[in-house]
Order: C-alpha cells, then sequence, then structure tokens
C-alpha cells in the first residue's frame, strides 16, 4: 500500500501501487520465479541506502563518503558466506568468495562469461526448450550470439537431463564453460556428475540457482558449493529477498569475478538491494526458513499429484522442487489461453513451452506453475488440492466467464485468511 507522501507527490502513480498490493493480496500467484519479500526486506530497499552511489568494493571505492555502505556489503557478504558456506562439499565458508554487486541474474551470468571466456568460446547449458535459461547460450540471446553454444536437452522419453548426451556433447565439443541451472526444470540436479565432465573435457563449471537458491540454503536440494566453480544466483525466488543478484565462487577465481563485475560490466552497486539481500540472508539463517522450505516442496509434489489425479500432464510425473511443468494438449487447450483464463480467475501462472514442444515459443502447449509465494503464506497441502481443483475447472471451462468468475470468489475469500508477508491491506 502506497504512503501519504506518495499519495500527495504522485496519486497516478500510488494507485498503481494500490492495485498491485491488493491484486498480490487477493491472488493465488503460482508464477515459479516470484515471491513475497517481507516488510523488513521491502524497508531496506525502500530505505536512504538508494542515495548513495558507491563505484569499487568494501574499502576501495571511488567515491568518499562510504563507512556505512562498506559495512552493509560486507554484512550481506558475511551472512550469505554462512549460509552458504554450511551446504558446501568441501571448502566449506573458507573457500567461498561472495559478490553482491550483480543487477540481477542475468548480469551475474555475464559476470561469469567475461571472467573465463572470450568470443566465439564454446559453451554449454541446458536448451531453452528443454526448460533452460536465456543466458545459458540461448540464440536470441547475447550469449548465443557472442560464443558457440552447444546446447543439451532432456531424454524424450523421461524428460529428464540426459547426462550421457551431456557427456558425449562435451567430449566432442570441449566447452570452456559449463552450466547446469534451469528455469522450468522440475528434478534435482547432481552437481557432482556435472563437475566429472567438466574436469573430463577442462572446463569450467558453473551452477545457476536463480530458481532453488532457498532450497539449496535450506537443504532441500542438493548444493553445488564446493562443487562448481561459480554458482550464481539471484537474489528473489526461493531465497525471498529483493530483486537482485549474487555469485559465489571458489577463493581463486574471486579476482577474476569482482573484476568481471566491476568495472567489466557495471559501474556502482544498487546499495539499497545490497541491504535487502542481508536481511534476506539473516532471514534464511533463521529457525523457520528450513521449514519453509521444506513446505515449498511438499506443497510442489502435493499440487503435481493433485493435477495427475485430475488427468493433467505434469512433465516428469511430478516434481522434486518447487516447481511444475504441465502440457495442457490433454485438455484441449494450449498453454497461453490457459494461462490468461487462470489469470481471469486470479490463479497468476505463465505460459511455457514443454519439451519437444510442437507449437511456437510465444503460443506453447504448457503453462508453469511454483509453490514459493503460496507456501509463504501458509498454505499448505489442503490448499494445494483446493487449487488443483480450482485450476480443473477453470482450464476445462476457459470460455465460460460465470465459472471464472465464481471461482475467482473463492480464491479471494480463500486468499482473505493468508496474510501475504510485506503486505498491507
Amino acid at each position: 500500500m502506497a504512503d501519504r507522501t506518495l499519495r500527495e507527490t504522485d496519486a497516478e502513480v500510488a494507485k498503481f501501487i494500490d492495485e498491485e498490493n491488493r491484486r498480490e493480496f487477493e491472488s493465488m500467484r503460482l508464477i515459479a520465479s516470484e515471491n513475497y519479500a517481507s516488510a523488513a526486506v521491502m524497508e531496506a530497499t525502500g530505505s536512504c541506502l538508494t542515495n548513495k552511489y558507491s563505484e569499487g568494493y568494501a574499502h576501495k571505492r571511488y567515491y568518499e563518503g562510504q563507512q556505512i555502505i562498506d559495512q552493509v556489503e560486507e554484512l550481506a557478504i558475511s551472512r550469505l558466506k554462512k549460509l552458504f558456506g554450511r551446504t558446501a562439499a568441501a571448502g566449506g565458508e573458507d573457500d567461498l568468495h561472495v559478490n553482491v554487486q550483480p543487477y540481477s541474474g542475468g548480469p551475474a551470468n555475464l559476470a561469469v562469461y567475461l571472467a573465463f571466456c572470450k568470443p566465439g568460446d564454446v559453451i554449454m547449458g541446458l536448451g531453452l526448450p528443454a526448460g533452460g535459461h536465456l543466458t545459458h547460450g540461448h540464440s536470441v540471446s547475447i550469449t548465443g550470439r557472442f560464443f558457440k553454444s552447444v546446447p543439451y536437452g532432456v531424454r524424450r522419453d523421461t524428460h529428464r537431463i540426459d547426462m550421457d548426451e551431456v557427456r558425449k556433447l562435451a567430449q566432442e565439443h570441449r566447452p570452456k564453460l559449463l552450466w547446469a541451472g534451469t528455469t522450468a526444470y522440475p528434478r534435482t540436479l547432481d552437481f557432482k556428475a556435472f563437475r566429472a565432465i567438466a574436469d573430463e573435457v577442462g572446463a569450467i563449471f558453473a551452477a545457476d540457482i536463480a530458481h532453488i537458491a532457498g532450497l539449496v540454503a535450506a537443504g532441500e536440494h542438493p548444493s553445488p558449493i564446493g562443487i562448481a566453480d561459480v554458482v550464481t544466483s539471484t537474489t528473489h525466488k526461493t531465497f525471498r529477498g529483493p530483486r537482485g543478484g549474487m555469485i559465489l565462487c571458489k577463493k581463486v577465481h574471486a579476482a577474476a569475478i569482482d573484476k568481471a563485475v566491476f568495472p567489466g560490466l557495471q559501474g556502482g552497486p544498487h546499495n539499497h538491494t545490497t541491504a535487502g539481500i542481508a536481511v534476506a540472508a539473516k532471514e534464511a539463517l533463521g529457525e523457520s526458513f528450513p521449514s519453509y522450505a521444506k513446505a515449498i516442496v511438499e506443497n510442489a509434489k502435493e499440487l503435481a499429484q493433485a493435477l495427475i489425479d485430475k488427468g493433467f500432464a505434469v512433465t516428469t510425473g511430478g516434481t522434486d522442487n518447487h516447481l511444475m511443468l504441465i502440457d495442457m494438449t490433454s485438455k484441449g487447450i494450449a498453454g497461453k489461453p490457459a494461462a490468461q483464463a487462470l489469470d481471469r480467475a486470479h490463479i497468476v501462472a505463465n505460459y511455457n513451452a514443454v519439451p519437444f514442444d510442437p507449437r511456437k515459443p510465444f503460443d506453447p502447449s504448457g503453462i508453469r506453475i511454483g509453490t514459493p509465494s503460496v507456501t509463504s503464506r501458509g498454505m499448505g497441502k489442503a490448499e494445494m488440492r483446493m487449487l488443483a481443483g480450482w485450476i480443473d475447472r477453470v482450464v476445462t471451462s476457459a470460455s465460460n466467464e460465470s465459472v471464472i468468475a465464481k471461482v475467482r470468489g473463492e480464491v479471494k475469500e480463500l486468499c482473505s485468511t493468508f496474510p501475504a508477508p510485506g503486505i498491507r491491506m
């Protein structure tokens, strides 16, 4: 909800904020990459720290007046080192370097390329149609234009990453950089297997945990810390912080990563975001965070099974993490109109390609849904079963606005009983 000062200064923007505030409160938000940041995180990101310009790193700035900013950045780094260091397969916190200055996950990934690759080098990552990310070498991304991208995929029968194919392609093309990371893949990643392949061909091994950072921190997903050379992530999604980015790497790569971020790719960091990251890291170090992360996975499994029971084709037959892909073909509807109908019912998802999708990317066969946001509100397995029923009713009656209106009312009624973190009504 907009504060009085904003209402007096700019009523139009205040109105938009109020409308979005209400929508986030009244909707079941299933975008896998979204969550609710706490009031404390939002307060930090809306603070006076947005006024400061701080090129450089702590105690090595190009501007004066950084005494407080240095402490904020160092606090964020120390908390992240403690949080992720305890998940490390080897080395722990002592061999972990953290950079909290990337503006988001994409810039963090670009820094990895700048640190280790030259234009034209071979890179490998999960292909976008198989659930990978744009910045892992897709042709529409700068990463697919400046580097020779060799994407790997998933098996046609199981829709799971084919590690035999990964090894075969790596041995044939000898990549400089090998990515393990996804944006629409519902199963755990075998970081040790990727490490072994990277070692076979002399590649730098990078893990992108943007979607699963909160699960990794809480031990609900295997950790790449101490296995991968470098780990990138956003700081929102399952981590439940502000919209920012971070890079964690072995200390041997610290100088290359820091130089790539600044001055290689950007100027001054967003200090208000850094403060929000520090707050989110403290929250993740708290006693309740592991239970929250566990509930995310339990809710996703429950929702996936409830949808399967109603005849939905859930890719890979379920999920190990926070998200799932659903092929809507068996329901006689494409992903885009399904997502649009669900949105009208205040069930917010995104249309998404499924593996080996015969339809075009902007009009794909599937939808992607995730449970971080609804779990942050305290919803559990019973609500997931209710949600599956609503999804079924909406997509089977996508052109019936009376059905959609009835579901919308039921959704709003349920949401009214589950407070949304950071949202004031």
